[in-house]
C-alpha cells in the first residue's frame, strides 16, 4: 500500500477517539488496486465519514486521553461541551452504562425501531402533569434537555424521544441521579409514535424541537430522516393553541412554538419546507420579528440560550446554524 498504518491509524483515532482503529473495511479484496487508489478512497472516505458524524449527539461518546489545551490555545470541542453542561456536574462513568458508545447513525426503518410503542403512565412519569410540555425529538444524551429541565423545574415538564436505548437509559439514570421530577426519556421513533404518545399528555403540548437530526446525506437515505410529513401533521395537530411562553427568549411575544435547526443547510431546507408548507396553520417568526433573522429567514440567534452539543462542535468549527422557529396560529 502506499500509505503508512501510522496515517491511517492517526486519522481512525481522530474520528472515533473511543475505538481501536481497524482497518479491516478498507482493505477488501478488490477494493483498492493500486496503493494510490488505496490512499485516495480513503482521504475521501475520511473526508465523508467526518461530514457525516456531525451529529448532535457526537460528544456522548466518551473522549479518554488527554483533554489539554492544543498548542494553538483553542479549546477542543469535548471542553467546550463540559463547560456547557459543567452545571449538572455529571458523570459520564455512570455505574452499568460505563462510557456509553452507540452507532453515530442508526438505520430508523429497521423493524426494532419501528415497534409500537406504549404510552407511559404520565402520573408516574411526572410530578405535576398539568404543565405544559415541550418534547426534545432526538435527544442524544440528554445533557441538553436535563439542563433544561434543571433550570425550569415546577414551571415546565420535559420528555426525550431517541431510539437509540443507550443513550435513553443513561440519560434517564442522570435525570433520577439529580432527582428531578419534571423529566422523562423514552426509547421511540418520533416519527411514526410521536401522535400516539403526546396525545395522551394531560397537560397542554406548548414546545417541539428537532435540533440537528442525523443528516442522511445520500438520497436514498433521506426517507430514514427524521421528519417526515406524517410527524409534521402529528407536532401540529397536538401542539396546544394560545397559552403562555415559558422561556426567556429574547422575544416580546412568543406563545408556542417548533424550533428545528441543523448544521447542514440541505437538512435545514428540508425541515423549513415542511413547515412552511403548511402556512396556514404555522407561521414564522420573521413574520413579527423580521429583525430576529438574517436576510434569508433564518434566526440569528439561539433562542433558548442553550446550546446543543452538536451545536457546540459545529460552532467550534467554524459552522452555521440553521435555525427556523414557528408559532401555531
Amino acid at each position: 500500500m502506499a500509505f503508512t498504518g501510522t496515517r491511517c491509524i492517526a486519522a481512525s483515532t481522530w474520528l472515533h477517539p473511543t475505538r481501536k482503529p481497524s482497518l479491516r473495511k478498507y482493505f477488501r479484496v478488490g477494493r483498492f488496486a493500486t496503493g494510490q487508489s488505496s490512499s485516495h478512497h480513503f482521504c475521501s472516505y475520511t473526508r465523508q465519514s467526518l461530514r457525516a458524524s456531525r451529529t448532535d449527539t457526537a460528544a456522548s461518546n466518551t473522549v479518554k486521553g488527554d483533554h489539554s489545551i492544543p498548542n494553538n490555545g483553542k479549546r477542543r470541542s469535548p471542553q467546550l461541551v463540559d463547560m456547557e453542561y459543567a452545571e449538572l456536574n455529571l458523570n459520564e462513568n455512570v455505574g452499568q452504562f460505563g462510557g456509553v458508545r452507540v452507532r453515530q447513525h442508526v438505520n430508523p426503518l429497521k423493524a426494532s425501531c419501528m415497534a409500537p410503542v406504549e404510552p407511559p403512565n404520565w402520573e408516574d412519569v411526572f410530578e405535576d402533569t398539568r404543565l405544559p410540555l415541550m418534547v426534545d425529538i432526538g435527544s442524544g444524551s440528554g445533557r441538553f434537555l436535563i439542563l433544561l429541565a434543571k433550570r425550569f423545574l415546577g414551571s415546565k415538564n420535559f420528555l426525550g424521544l431517541d431510539i437509540r436505548e443507550k443513550l435513553v437509559e443513561r440519560s434517564q439514570f442522570w435525570a433520577k441521579e439529580l432527582t428531578l421530577a419534571n423529566i422523562h426519556f423514552m426509547v421511540a421513533n418520533a416519527t411514526f409514535t410521536f401522535g400516539t404518545l403526546v396525545s395522551t399528555y394531560p397537560g397542554p403540548l406548548t414546545c417541539v424541537s428537532i435540533l440537528c437530526p442525523d443528516p442522511h446525506f445520500k438520497k436514498r437515505h433521506h426517507k430514514r430522516r427524521i421528519l417526515q410529513e406524517p410527524l409534521v401533521d402529528a407536532i401540529i395537530n397536538n401542539l396546544a393553541r394560545g397559552g403562555q411562553d415559558y422561556f426567556i427568549f429574547p422575544f416580546e411575544s412568543i406563545l408556542l412554538h417548533i424550533l428545528v435547526q441543523s448544521d447542514v443547510h440541505e437538512v435545514a431546507v428540508d425541515m423549513r419546507k415542511h413547515f412552511d408548507s403548511h402556512f396556514d396553520s404555522v407561521q414564522h417568526m420573521d413574520a413579527h420579528h423580521p429583525n430576529l433573522c438574517d436576510d434569508d429567514g433564518w434566526l440569528l440567534e439561539n433562542p433558548i440560550g442553550i446550546r446543543t452539543e452538536r451545536e457546540i462542535h459545529a460552532q467550534s468549527e467554524g459552522a452555521k446554524i440553521y435555525r427556523r422557529m414557528y408559532e401555531k396560529m
